[in-house]
Formats: C-alpha cells, sequence, structure tokens
C-alpha cells in the first residue's frame, strides 16, 4: 500500500477502554452513515467486544498527524480494517490495512 493511512481510536474510555489493545490487533471500521452525531462517524469494532470506540474526527481527538474520520469516509468501502500500530498515553494509532477504494 502505497499511501498509508494512520487513524486515531477516540471515545475507548466510554466502552471497554484501549488497555487490552495490543500492537498487531485488528480492528473492524464500519461507517455510520446514519450517526444523530456525525454523519461521517467510522465506528471502531473488535471481535467479540462489537463497538469500542470511534475513528477520530476532531483535532482534539487525534493524535499527530492521523487521518479525521471525515477525511477518510470517501476513501473507504462501508468496512475496512486497520491495524493497532501504536499504543500510548495519549491514545491508540492504527493503520488502515484493507477497504481502501482504488487499493
Amino acid at each position: 500500500m502505497d499511501n498509508k493511512f494512520f487513524i486515531t481510536i477516540a471515545g475507548t474510555e466510554f466502552r471497554h477502554g484501549s488497555d487490552f489493545l495490543e500492537k498487531g490487533d485488528v480492528l473492524n471500521l464500519v461507517k455510520e452513515p446514519d450517526n444523530e452525531y456525525d454523519t461521517e462517524a467510522i465506528a471502531v469494532k473488535v471481535t467479540p467486544l462489537g463497538k469500542i470506540g470511534y475513528v477520530a474526527n476532531s483535532v482534539k481527538t487525534r493524535i499527530g498527524e492521523t487521518m479525521s474520520a471525515g477525511r477518510l469516509y470517501d476513501k473507504i468501502g462501508d468496512e475496512a480494517r486497520a491495524e493497532v500500530v501504536y499504543t500510548l498515553d495519549q491514545g491508540v494509532v492504527a493503520v488502515v490495512t484493507e477497504g481502501i477504494i482504488g487499493a
């Protein structure tokens, strides 16, 4: 993959936390176009827990230069996969590995 899309996982503190995530863990990304708060919301799910958070969509929740959900939304299909690359004190960073349109 020439263009790597790095994302931050946000909102885990409202569900299961993120302490269980480790480098290499696979994350399922699922668009939520009917989300009442954000029409470009992308849920982050882990089997068997289900939804653990969202792709960050704000400069306040993104880590560094990671891509916002709004910038990623049109670059993936309805579902995609990502892999955890960093677990930091500030949060979790992953890279999109499957589901990129045109890849």
